[in-house]
């Protein structure tokens, strides 16, 4: 045991076995290192919880208002780091675990990743209730406690297998369950008319129980809360059907329970999944709108203020059955008249739109909503009639009264949650300049017509906490040598580093720094998937959900343009490069299975042919996360963000790299755009049609298989992947993925093939110039920390949530 000489550590230290011996139950010659996990953090914990407490009574104190923040998603990650980061206690806690012969470092990677979320939505959210912390504004986020929730991917012979993940399969020291918050859910039955008043009677119902889990904030400033839901059964087990001996039906109750909290996006691609999805939505929203609602009548009184001290946030449309909710809950348990309760509603909701894409747009079969939710199909319909009136008294034609409606009364009728949320709020924002210019013109227009003053922009951020100080500390270290520590609360002031760009020897300190992440990348990927990296090599990374609209596709045509190019022309001077590639596919999402396995095809072949060299590598990394993120993003040199135009609604994996000194490849798409206006024209790549031209080219009646089959290296490149040249296995795996390039190519990978890669040649180029890299290097990390989640939530403050 090593002597401690800093009295804070010595404390820690000493919380730290108490909680180990009184609380773990272990003493510390025989603890293991994940009893020393569980110790650290119920000791670090204590001091959470007090924060905690003093921020919950210092809100009800003042009697201010709160947000509450509806997500389906919050990608929190790994938690512990985060917390000693904010509360500074990071070297303290390195002492004190070292006298026992421990590694904090090694601690923290016993920590699983918390599988609440899928990609950048998820994310957001995350970064959002930092950011809330941090901002020292009252707020609780929403969610569900997913049991196994998105799903574990193995790579299997190159293909995606999905696995439960299983992060709660030791209990998780952070939650603590709230069985005073418990509300009841329910769904099917019958409306009943009691003279005027209408009652709904469930036929079925759960439980939904709040589980709590402290977000601390930076410096410590303010500790809130992340409420998620769990579910349980009203009688979870029927004693006569199994005294019976129908053991497994009596048992039903219970799992039916259990299926809403155990997956996260369940694949709706049968009736049976779709129900379940929109379980899962009215659970998570009904129990949090009930919350919302007890608090605030608990403490305020009358629920005609509920604007006056709720900001309810919907983020994106899973939650958008709130606006029924909330109606329901005014009308027919606080007695509001129809009108008023509307009112009280559109003051309290404001919504996040995240999609341009129609069919990422939610809607539901009409019977299923009815089937499932009869009251709130009632006020649905209710709402309807005076939105459409309203659209009829403004002149409106019957195209756009039918754009306008809730419900689409097409060949499938459905409700149109997007128009439901849209309706119901008074605040409707997108996520980019460019995405909320395109809401106005494309999905909303008409609804924007009829409110024009709704539509507004809040352009992403991410926490510069997690995604600079904590996944890359030596960089942060650089900085904070070069320009103080302004930064640290402040990201905006990264600015000053912006005169030093041209200082050779910063530039050669954070080259050091990037290098550094690169081996340690390579290391741990070799551990990984057994490939050996050059971290000398341009390290190309594209890691994000596999989606066609985000062109994985793009990135591995060229690829094999690429391969193609070197076998053929041994004697030009290529540079050497690594092509990154990470990201899950829906379970249920054929092509995007499919392009994971031509990226693990394409790597096989290319990894395993000398001809090449070291010149090129191919990494698919599997079961990408937070935590990959985290050590990935750190040591990328080229972040491609290469979505077709005017379909990214912003992306922040591309402020993530920029700030940690990785140029951008990019269309003009959702914040690249942004992000090329603050870093300058020099210091980004920018290729491919703009958001305009897609459409232009759309209308014109693009033809893919001419601009195929006039591009030489595109062709050979498509004809290798059709002929079975990286599937030698299965010659015809990928004849269908190519022949929907040919015949309808909706994502314009052809139309931007030539574009992408004279711009990666460029890149090339500009790698071969070292300094030119890291003074551009430089200016993007000087430039980016408008983009700090700090910013965005601001706006929110300021503008929609008015707190």
């Amino acid at each position: 045991m090593t002597a401690i000489t800093n009295p804070k550590a010595e404390l820690l230290e000493a919380r730290i076995i108490d909680v180990l011996r009184h609380r773990v139950g272990k003493d510390e010659r025989a603890a293991k290192p994940h009893d020393w996990f569980t110790a650290t953090v119920l000791a670090l914990r204590d001091d959470i919880i007090d924060r905690w407490m003093e921020s919950t009574r210092a809100t009800y104190d003042a009697g201010g208002k709160r947000v509450y923040y509806l997500s389906l998603e919050f990608l929190i990650g790994r938690l512990l780091r985060d917390a000693l980061s904010n509360l500074g206690m990071t070297r303290d806690m390195e002492q004190a675990l070292r006298s026992h012969g421990l590694d904090l470092a090694a601690l923290e990677e016993l920590e699983p990743d918390a599988a609440l979320g899928n990609g950048g939505l998820g994310r957001l959210a995350a970064c959002f209730m930092e950011s809330l912390a941090s901002l020292d504004i009252p707020a609780y986020g929403y969610g569900i406690r997913y049991v196994n929730g998105m799903f574990r991917q193995r790579i299997d012979d190159g293909w995606q297998v999905e696995l439960p993940e299983t992060w709660l399969a030791h209990g998780n020291p952070w939650e603590f369950e709230r069985r005073e918050s418990c509300y009841r859910i329910g769904y099917g039955g019958e409306v009943v008319l009691t003279g005027e008043t209408a009652t709904w009677i469930p036929a079925e119902a759960v439980e939904a129980t709040a589980v709590d889990t402290p977000v601390v904030g930076w410096r410590g400033k303010r500790v809130n809360t992340l409420r998620l839901w769990t579910a349980n059964a009203i009688d979870p087990i029927r004693l006569d059907k199994f005294n019976a001996g129908d053991h497994i039906g009596a048992l039903a109750e219970d799992a039916r329970a259990d299926s809403l909290v155990r997956v996260l996006y369940p694949a709706d691609s049968s009736p049976a999944g779709q129900e379940l999805r929109l379980r899962q939505e009215y659970f998570f929203t009904s129990a949090s709108i009930q919350d919302i609602v007890r608090r605030h009548v608990q403490y305020h009184g009358d629920v005609r203020t509920l604007p006056d001290k709720a900001a309810i946030q919907l983020n994106d449309t899973h939650p958008a059955v709130a606006v029924a909710e909330i109606m329901r809950l005014l009308v027919d348990h606080h007695a509001l008249e129809f009108d008023e309760a509307w009112e009280v509603t559109r003051r309290t909701v404001g919504y996040t739109n995240h999609t341009l894409l129609p069919e990422a747009l939610e809607s539901w079969p009409l019977p299923l909503f009815e089937r499932l939710l009869p009251r709130h199909m009632q006020i649905i319909y209710a709402i309807n009639s005076r939105v459409l009136r309203e659209a009829r008294k403004r002149g409106m034609d019957d195209a756009e009264v039918s754009a306008i409606s809730l419900i689409d009364e097409g060949g499938d009728r459905r409700v149109r949650m997007a128009n439901l949320a849209f309706a119901g709020a008074h605040s409707v924002n997108g996520v980019a300049a460019l995405h909320t210019e395109l809401m106005k013109t494309t999905v909303f227009s008409s609804l924007h017509k009829l409110y024009p003053g709704k539509i507004n922009n809040k352009t992403n951020g991410v926490t510069p906490r997690r995604w600079l100080q904590q996944c890359n500390p030596g960089l942060t270290a650089t900085l904070r040598d070069a320009i103080g520590d302004a930064f640290l609360d402040d990201a905006e002031q990264l600015t000053a580093l912006d005169k030093l760009a041209g200082d050779a020897a910063l530039g050669e300190r954070i080259a050091e720094v990037k290098r550094a992440n690169k081996v340690a990348l390579a290391s741990h990927l070799k551990d990984l998937t057994g490939i050996r990296l050059n971290p000398d090599a341009l390290f190309d990374v594209q890691i994000k959900r596999i989606h066609e609209y985000k062109r994985q596709l793009l990135n591995l045509i060229e690829t094999v343009a690429l391969y193609d190019q070197i076998r053929s022309h041994p004697e030009r001077d290529w540079v050497p490069r690594v092509k990154i590639f990470g990201g899950k596919a829906a379970s249920s999402y054929h092509n995007a299975k499919l392009i994971i396995k031509l990226a693990n095809d394409i790597a096989r072949r290319v990894n395993a042919d000398p001809s090449v060299g070291g010149l090129l590598k191919v990494v698919f990394v599997p079961n990408y996360n937070v935590s990959l993120a985290e050590r990935i993003i750190p040591a990328a040199d080229l972040s491609e963000q290469i979505s077709t135009a005017g379909l990214e609604a912003s992306g922040t994996g591309n402020m993530k790299f920029a700030l940690n000194g990785a140029l951008t490849i990019g269309t003009l798409d959702g914040a690249n755009i942004e992000i090329k206006d603050r870093v300058g024209d020099d210091n980004i790549v920018i290729f491919g049609l703009t958001a305009d031209q897609v459409a232009e080219t759309r209308a014109a009646g693009y033809n893919p298989r001419a601009v195929i089959e006039g591009s030489r290296e595109l062709h050979q490149a498509v004809e290798a992947i059709a002929a079975g040249v990286f599937s030698p296995d299965d010659p015809g795996r990928y004849k269908g993925l190519v022949e929907g390039l040919y015949s309808s190519d909706w994502f314009l990978v052809a139309a931007d093939f030539d574009s992408y890669a004279a711009a990666q040649r460029a890149v090339d180029q500009r790698w071969l110039d070292q300094a030119g890299w890291r003074k551009s290097t430089i200016h993007n990390i000087a430039n980016v920390g408008w983009f700090s989640s700090d910013r965005t939530i601001a706006e929110y403050a300021k503008d929609i949530w008015k707190v």
